[in-house]
């Protein structure tokens, strides 16, 4: 999916004179920006509840742990609460965002983007059911951010529902403000819809191969007696659950984590919001492999999966995934499995549906950076465009400066 190029001259002319006074001021009386989320009044914490009811990936908690261990040096947390024009003060949305650290090296764009990163399988923007409609709540943040100063050379979200309409109404709101704004796909999303069903009824409608393969291993090993699976939830036995899992991801396949923290501390808590199921399968007593699933809002996510290598032959991954199924399926009565982000075969042979993540980059022609990255990233005729206006611009005011200066 994309959608058409802003010309570079668009910016300046699509804002209203509000707009301009808004910037001369440097606010908009309709969004306030917070530095921390523990600064947001209860008012604002309210749409996290809201927005927690479609993911996980959305609530309080999870920004918040994320916020404490997975930024880089030099960001900066910045939340934007967007407020009811009609109604004073009254939140309507957030964006929760920060700034990268990055900007302060030379070469480096200034940049928005969400908060998000290699740990996050969706974002979305907090928009709450009253005060207006979506689009019209996301113009409003589009008008402020294009106001503050200095400018941003580039934002950019993801991963975002490509197929909700806050995705469009995202594209037209920097549109609308001058920013050349690309589309692109971010990662294949596969997930199955429970619709009632038992476990046993999941279990006998996936493909037969899978099927057959998936009975035949675990016959295999339940015949061997050497497997003992546990499913920890709460607080009771978690660390010793945690070094179970560590153990067997340093043992695995998998790259070491970027941020070392982030992983135990999201287990804590999960543990304390008691969405947590870490399932463990131990082969003669060692542990073997490991899952985090989290269960909210009735949709269990397939965070991470991980095995010993050496125990590659008894297929004790399979194993696991099908205890956890059972589990989540015939215990916590979700009504979807979402293995999340990536579209690795073993997905697509536990689950039939699949969706898309994209995301947005909205670049600022109206800045020498934002140019230059247009026209690496896009190239062709809007990134000439880009150029030439912002050159012109450059000329006016270099121009201006020597009139004023020769007036003195």
């Amino acid at each position: 999916m994309s959608f058409p190029l802003a010309k570079p001259e668009d910016g300046i002319s699509k804002l209203s004179p509000a707009d301009f006074k808004a910037q001369a001021a440097g606010s908009f009386p309709h969004v306030r920006v917070f530095s921390r989320l523990e600064e947001l009044p209860e008012p604002f914490l309210n749409l996290f509840e809201e927005a927690g009811r479609q993911s996980v990936f959305l609530t309080r908690p999870w920004f918040q742990h994320f916020a404490k261990t997975a930024l880089d040096a030099g960001d900066e947390i910045r939340i934007y609460g967007i407020c009811d024009a009609h109604r004073a003060g009254t939140p309507t949305g957030l964006f929760v965002a920060r700034k990268l650290g990055g900007a302060s090296r030379v070469f480096s764009l200034r940049k928005l983007a969400a908060l998000t990163n290699y740990y996050s399988p969706f974002f979305a923007p907090h928009l709450g059911s009253t005060g207006g409609s979506d689009g019209e709540k996301l113009n409003t943040l589009a008008t402020a951010i294009a106001g503050e100063r200095p400018r941003w050379d580039a934002i950019e979200i993801r991963p975002l529902d490509v197929n909700a309409p806050y995705f469009s109404d995202f594209v037209q709101a920097f549109r609308a403000k001058g920013y050349v704004v690309q589309t692109f796909f971010y990662a294949g999303n596969w997930y199955e819809p429970i619709n009632g069903r038992s476990f046993r009824e999941y279990f006998e409608g996936l493909r037969s191969s899978v099927r057959n393969i998936a009975k035949s291993k675990n016959k295999k090993i339940e015949r061997s007696e050497r497997v003992r699976c546990e499913i920890l939830q709460g607080m009771e036995g978690l660390e010793r659950g945690i070094a179970a899992y560590n153990q067997v991801y340093a043992a695995s396949w998998k790259v070491h984590e970027p941020y070392p923290e982030f992983i135990p501390g999201l287990i804590r808590t999960c543990a304390e919001q008691g969405t947590l199921r870490l399932g463990l399968a131990y082969v003669d007593g060692e542990p073997a492999a490991a899952q985090i699933w989290i269960v909210h809002a009735g949709i269990a996510s397939i965070y991470k999966i991980a095995y010993d290598q050496k125990f590659r032959d008894l297929s004790v991954g399979t194993y696991l995934t099908t205890r956890l199924m059972e589990f989540a399926i015939d215990i916590d009565k979700v009504t979807e499995i979402d293995y999340l982000t990536g579209d690795d075969r073993y997905k697509r042979d536990w689950m039939s549906q699949r969706r898309e993540r994209w995301g947005i980059l909205a670049l600022n022609p109206h800045t020498l950076r934002g140019a230059l990255a247009i026209a690496r990233h896009v190239g062709g005729r809007a990134a000439k465009r880009a150029v030439m206006a912002l050159a012109a611009r450059l000329r006016r005011r270099e121009s201006h400066a020597n009139r004023t200066e020769k007036a003195k």
